[in-house]
């Protein structure tokens, strides 16, 4: 999909600008593989929440993506046996609150990281929105559908790659 493939070009310059991530994009496929769950359960959270809260219903998928390189890093085999990982982040707090959680008891930031984190995580979630209000395609639709399930896979991945790279993972350009 064109959409989804200008989307990351488009977030990947942006945090290549902040060196929030690294020109060549980390591998991590335990937590790639782990999307489709993660989607599947986010889903009905993430569409009631989109016509309200676009930017939240959007953002809250890259913290997603940072809590599970984290807990990649941490102890995935035990992690990744969760039957809903998704819901036992969200329970934490509950979905309001999802970013203060990962950011102050997953990822264990100071109040300045957090806000940072917090600032870069709201522009990507503001250019993937914008993006979508500027693809010519109908709400509704199962266009809008896929598209929205684009953005989140790709603020996803690119939380991942933050975090991997906080944690000092890094791929060489071989």
């Amino acid at each position: 999909m064109d959409f989804e493939k200008n989307l990351r070009t488009d977030l990947q310059q942006y945090l290549l600008t902040e060196k929030c991530i690294d020109k060549k994009a980390p591998v991590c496929t335990d937590v790639e593989e782990y999307w489709n769950k993660i989607a599947e359960e986010y889903m009905a959270d993430g569409i009631r929440e989109f016509n309200s809260y676009p930017t939240v219903s959007l953002g809250w998928m890259m913290f997603i993506g940072m809590a599970m390189a984290k807990y990649w890093d941490a102890d995935w085999s035990q992690y990744s046996q969760s039957s809903n990982l998704y819901a036992d982040i969200r329970d934490k707090r509950g979905y309001d609150n999802m970013d203060d959680y990962i950011l102050q008891e997953v990822l264990c930031l100071d109040k300045a990281q957090a806000e940072a984190t917090g600032r870069i995580v709201g522009e990507c979630a503001q250019r993937s929105y914008s993006m979508l209000c500027h693809s010519r395609i109908a709400a509704g639709t199962p266009e809008a559908f896929k598209a929205y399930v684009a953005c989140l896979h790709q603020l996803y991945l690119m939380g991942m790659s933050m975090q991997l790279k906080n944690m000092d993972y890094h791929m060489s350009l071989t």
